[in-house]
């Protein structure tokens, strides 16, 4: 008789923590310069060469991926007259959930006067059974610039990695002077696949980009960026300085081709390196 009680596999999973702060100030010689730095658990920041007078940060998960269970948190500030950018080293990868546990990820953005900040993070692929909770709170100044952009990939079809089912739960909230000036909601549950086939979601689609502009020049690039657009993407104005896009592809491939041209388009040829790789 095996006298041995049964192993809870999933009470002994490790699971995987992140936490990261970053800011940056404005120096002599209108260079911005990091301010204060603090990584803790499965995430670190690189800083490679930037742009004159910007800094530009590379957020790495050194899990290699978020599943049921993880929790990482991101908090970026730029101060008064600093220019930061943030992108992460790859695509983030939302792996099979063993259990009934979502993986979390929380990240806080802040912009003050006339502060410059692009949040410019790469794809994150969701993978069959993956199950995200997800949430990005941007607090601006009046005078800040802002670009933001999150695409998302539901599966690797051109690898054999097709996702059929899962929790997608995504926000996002935009607040400019504690006023609430843009706010989306993604939520995706159960099957996934059989949602996105319908013609109201993403008539087939398997990649998708939001896409928010914050700037005093916003309405002049309207027209520039309508005509980098797809058929099945759009534009619009909330207001003169707020402008938003969603933009559907058939893969991650697809979508990485349209985004490319609008980045550049939106940050003047500032686009982070690792989209250019």
């Amino acid at each position: 008789m095996n006298s041995q009680l049964p192993i809870d596999t999933e009470a002994r999973l490790q699971r995987a923590h992140g936490q990261l702060s970053i800011s940056a100030q404005r120096a002599a010689g209108d260079v911005t310069r990091l301010k204060n730095l603090r990584q803790q658990g499965s995430y670190r920041a690189i800083f490679p060469r930037p742009i004159v007078g910007n800094v530009e940060a590379v957020i790495i998960n050194t899990a290699g991926g978020v599943t049921g269970g993880d929790q990482f948190a991101t908090c970026i500030t730029a101060h008064e007259n600093a220019h930061l950018s943030v992108t992460t080293q790859a695509a983030e990868r939302i792996y099979r959930a063993t259990g009934a546990e979502r993986g979390v990820m929380k990240t806080t953005l802040r912009a003050e006067k006339a502060a410059q900040l692009y949040w410019l993070p790469q794809e994150t692929i969701l993978f069959d059974g993956a199950r995200l909770h997800r949430s990005l709170d941007v607090d601006l100044h009046t005078t800040a610039k802002f670009l933001m952009v999150e695409p998302l990939v539901f599966g690797r079809v051109a690898s054999g990695e097709t996702l059929r089912s899962g929790t997608l739960d995504d926000r996002v909230t935009i607040t400019r002077d504690g006023q609430p000036i843009y706010r989306d909601h993604i939520k995706l549950e159960g099957g996934i696949a059989a949602s996105l086939e319908r013609p109201a979601v993403a008539n087939g689609a398997r990649a998708v980009a939001s896409l928010v502009l914050v700037d005093p020049n916003a309405q002049t690039l309207l027209a520039g960026l309508r005509d980098l657009l797809p058929p099945n993407a759009g534009a619009s104005l909330l207001s003169y300085t707020v402008l938003v896009a969603r933009i559907l592809a058939a893969d991650s491939y697809a979508l990485r081709c349209v985004l490319f041209p609008i980045l550049t388009l939106l940050t003047n040829s500032a686009v982070p390196k690792n989209w250019r790789l």
